[in-house]
């Protein structure tokens, strides 16, 4: 099977050759790490409240528990949070990583997927509206603000 990048569609075909956008490509892959993540006891999906809709389907960014009051008041819009004990866990919209380095000791969970723990996060905070996402480029830039870390558009390329 060639794989070409095309800006229209999923996938077409050329001269019956099936071509895949890299959109496509990058939905397979996640798909695929989704599987290998999500076994039996594993792991547990964040849920989006009663009432709320998701059209961007979710992701989540976990910040450690220390860092979570230090983000919330630089945030133009915070969407739900869910807590344990150890992490803030906050609903972004799905691929908010493409093309972005989260930094340490940030985690990205795709699909919204936390980690098998004693005990289960809590909704903690709760948007007006019907949308629980919190803007990922200002928590990124919020976060980078906290950790120290230049943001990854900021750093010198080396050739």
């Amino acid at each position: 099977m060639a794989v070409r990048a095309t800006s229209a569609g999923a996938a077409s075909r050329v001269r019956g050759v099936r071509v895949l956008s890299l959109d496509t490509l990058v939905r397979v892959e996640r798909g695929r790490k989704d599987r290998t993540v999500s076994a039996p006891g594993a792991s547990r999906r964040l849920t989006v409240p009663e009432g709320m809709r998701a059209p961007l389907g979710c992701d989540a960014v976990a910040v450690p528990a220390e860092l979570g009051p230090l983000l919330m008041p630089r945030l133009p819009r915070v969407g739900c949070v869910y807590a344990d004990s150890t992490h803030w866990w906050w609903l972004v919209p799905s691929d908010s990583d493409v093309a972005l380095e989260w930094p340490a000791p940030a985690h990205y969970a795709t699909g919204a997927l936390v980690p098998a723990s004693p005990s289960v996060p809590g909704l903690i905070h709760t948007p007006d509206g019907t949308l629980p996402y919190t803007p990922p480029i200002p928590l990124y830039l919020a976060l980078c603000r906290v950790t120290g870390t230049p943001p990854a558009w900021s750093r010198p390329v080396s050739a």
